[in-house]
């Protein structure tokens, strides 16, 4: 255990220097540093095949592997930066994906074929270039569900305010489940229609390969992260932490907190949403069995752990949590089911040398060391005074 906790702390001095080097670098060397790490993470389903030959099984984790980082960076506006608990995550994964099956016309196919319509091959769905205006529909759709949803949890804070999202989420699977004249209900949504490029002469149609997939993601993912070190560094951002540290202390100064609160119920829902249309689109299949709050993949609990063990509040923590979320249990998947068991235990031993997880922001861990620097002064106090 000693060898451990040495091995956390010479990891956390080494990673403390590096981020200092990098912080005192010039913009353009950062932004070369940047540049260079997205076009490797690029390369990665190129190089695969020359890597190992089960490419295919791995090319589609890493597509996992992008929606899931999506995921966490969404979750990680709501719960690490405006620190609103939020266990019905899933819900916002569960709409986009939803609207995305319903808006390209899949679900009507369904529901023809289970009427045994006999007009059914007339409607089976057609994609053209209609894939990235659903995109942006789903999108809208999401956004007003985050909107809503968000509305009467204004007045709740910890607990209540997680019970009372852990409730909307289960709501939404239950919709799904039950509303079979528009989801299909248990059967789930089948021949979701794959997305294509017909730009001039650029005529490329995604398919069944999980690379383009995987660019789309990474292309997302980029934009999002330059948006979200903008927003992070706004007044937006600002007010967040504001409403992290003390929900009262910030309205009193001004903080406009219901805004503020909604607004990240709003871009944390519309993040979820994009990668519930790719997923939608990639697997060819949504069913409401797969937006559970346990599910192993793309649950809340899940999305939830990322974030918690790579680092709330930080862009590098939750993109690090999701690797290791996703590619821990890959990697030891040849023990069966025990390796849900080394993942927990993984899990715990991160908790304990490092509970701000692995790549927190500096304000997180600051707030997080404060706070347990004035319960220990408060315990002082008190056993001086018996």
């Amino acid at each position: 255990m000693s060898q451990l906790l040495s091995a956390g702390r010479s990891a956390r001095v080494w990673y403390g220097s590096l981020s200092r080097r990098y912080a005192a670098a010039s913009p353009l060397v950062r932004y070369a540093v940047t540049l260079a790490i997205l076009i490797a993470i690029a390369a990665v389903p190129l190089l695969l095949p020359s890597l190992t030959p089960d490419s295919l099984y791995w090319s589609a984790v890493l597509v996992k592997l992008g929606m899931a980082v999506l995921l966490a960076l969404g979750l990680n506006v709501v719960v690490g930066m405006a620190g609103l608990l939020d266990l019905g995550y899933v819900a916002f994964f569960a709409v986009g994906a939803y609207s995305f099956a319903i808006l390209s016309g899949a679900a009507k196919f369904n529901l023809a074929q289970l009427n045994r319509d006999p007009n059914v091959l007339a409607l089976i769905p057609h994609w053209h270039m209609y894939y990235w205006l659903y995109f942006l529909v789903g999108l809208a759709i999401a956004v007003v569900a985050g909107l809503v949803f968000g509305a009467p949890t204004l007045r709740l804070r910890g607990d209540y305010l997680a019970i009372v999202t852990l409730g909307f989420g289960e709501m939404v699977r239950i919709t799904a489940n039950n509303a079979d004249s528009i989801t299909v209900g248990p059967w789930g949504i089948t021949q979701i229609p794959h997305p294509a490029l017909d730009i001039g002469p650029i005529h490329y149609d995604f398919g069944l390969h999980n690379e383009p997939y995987f660019w789309l993601l990474l292309a997302i993912i980029a934009i999002w992260i330059v948006f979200l070190r903008r927003l992070n560094r706004s007044r937006i951002g600002r007010a967040w932490m504001a409403i992290r540290e003390d929900e009262v202390a910030a309205a009193a100064m001004g903080v406009r907190t219901v805004q503020m609160k909604l607004m990240a119920f709003a871009i944390g829902a519309a993040v979820a949403s994009l990668s519930g249309a790719i997923y939608a689109t990639q697997v060819s299949y949504v069913s409401p069995d797969e937006f559970t709050l346990f599910n192993t993949s793309f649950g809340s609990i899940t999305i939830l752990a990322m974030i918690v063990l790579g680092g709330m509040g930080s862009i590098a923590g939750p993109i690090l949590g999701a690797a290791l979320v996703i590619y821990l249990p890959e990697l030891f998947r040849q023990v069966g089911d025990a390796r849900l068991l080394i993942f927990g235990l993984a899990l715990v031993v991160v908790m304990i040398l490092r509970p701000e997880g692995i790549l927190a922001s500096r304000k997180r861990a600051a707030e997080l060391t404060s706070h347990e620097d004035h319960a220990e002064s408060l315990f002082d106090v008190r056993e001086a005074t018996q």
